[in-house]
């Protein structure tokens, strides 16, 4: 198969970052769903252009790709998880996430990344449906034009509990900003099988013109918990086969952001997991 798996740096906070991408690449990964964090690449620190042109040249010496992710949960408000939203009451709150997402395109186009993955954040009490999406469409435009200016995809996940929690609201979004060319779709096979009305594999077929960027774990439906492969619900070979099927280059990237404590046995139990999972594709070879 085609695929290119990676692993995501949320999983593997307890590792320094060059640790972290050594420990990949030696397990066999193509890249890495990269996670700006003050762990790691610290998007908010005074020497972010230095350290950015070391990390570009560490997944260079490794061959390792790289999407940047923005979900880190504490960086931006050490009180609120995921705070401020760009759908804050608060319109200074907002251009505060707006910024974090312009300099994440500016990072991902220092490193070559892929894209950029971001989402909507879960409307705040007494928000009407009409001004929360009215607050996200206008907190995208700016981080759009940096976007269509470095050439990087913006790559939308839809989470359960958020504003944009379906495949459905993400087409709802494209329709409000007028179908811009660089936004694309994050597409999580595990909040496909936590909540949309098709099977993940489906889903991939639906999501394949818009598709930018794959995190992959495993979950159980109508519970929103990432968990290891094989203990939750989904048939992986059928997605493996959707996703090779719609031609998509990107990362997919494994996504298992509360188990840490864990991260190197995991990462290895992962790769070996879907490459068997490939290999029982009808006719794959290992991917």
């Amino acid at each position: 198969m085609s695929l290119r798996l990676g692993y995501g740096t949320n999983g593997l906070t307890d590792l320094r970052l060059d640790d972290a991408l050594e420990l990949l690449a030696g397990l066999g990964y193509d890249g890495v769903g990269l996670t700006l964090d003050h762990m790691h690449l610290d998007p908010l620190a005074p020497d972010l252009a230095a350290r950015t042109r070391q990390v570009a040249r560490r997944l260079t010496s490794l061959g390792l790709g790289v999407t940047v992710e923005t979900g880190a949960r504490y960086l931006l408000d050490p009180r609120r998880k995921h705070g401020p939203s760009l759908l804050d009451p608060d319109p200074d709150a907002r251009a505060a996430r707006t910024a974090l997402l312009v300099r994440a395109v500016d990072v991902a186009a220092d490193l070559g990344a892929h894209a950029v993955h971001c989402f909507s954040g879960i409307t705040p009490p007494g928000t009407t449906e009409d001004t929360a999406w009215q607050r996200l469409a206008d907190a995208f435009a700016p981080v759009l034009d940096a976007a269509a200016r470095a050439g990087i995809p913006l790559a939308v996940e839809p989470e359960p509990g958020h504003l944009l929690a379906t495949l459905g609201d993400f087409h709802h979004l494209r329709s409000l900003l007028g179908d811009p060319e660089p936004l694309g779709l994050t597409l999580d096979i595990g909040h496909c099988q936590c909540l949309e009305a098709s099977p993940p594999a489906d889903c991939v077929k639906e999501a394949a013109p818009w598709l930018r960027h794959v995190q992959i774990e495993d979950m159980r439906r109508g519970v929103h918990e990432h968990l290891p492969f094989g203990d939750g619900e989904i048939d992986f070979p059928p997605v493996l086969e959707a996703l090779d099927a719609t031609g998509y280059t990107g990362l997919t990237v494994v996504e298992l952001p509360r188990h840490s404590h864990a991260g190197p046995d995991l990462a290895r139990d992962s790769i070996g997991f879907l490459r068997r999972a490939a290999r029982a594709t009808d006719g794959a070879a290992p991917c």
